[in-house]
């Protein structure tokens, strides 16, 4: 199942990633926990970006939960 589930999310992500390219940033898949947590890594000028936080929210965790919703969160890992 959680294998079905991975792919679902990377389906979900691929569909945003072009708009993160655009600003030179992209994002990864990190986890999915057995609490149906995703973590995901910004990566490029979005890992730094003022708009991260809205991005990740309003954008990227959303759209994994339209496409998924048995996700609970969606949260940014930072390094």
């Amino acid at each position: 199942m959680n294998q079905d589930l991975l792919a679902k999310i990377e389906i979900a992500l691929n569909g945003m990633r072009p708009f993160l390219q655009a600003d030179g940033g992209d994002v990864e898949l990190i986890e999915l926990t057995d609490e149906m947590e995703v973590k995901l890594r910004l990566l490029g000028n979005c890992s730094n970006c003022s708009m991260s936080s809205m991005t990740m929210k309003a954008g990227i965790e959303n759209g994994i939960r339209n496409a998924i919703p048995q996700i609970i969160k969606v949260t940014a890992v930072i390094d």
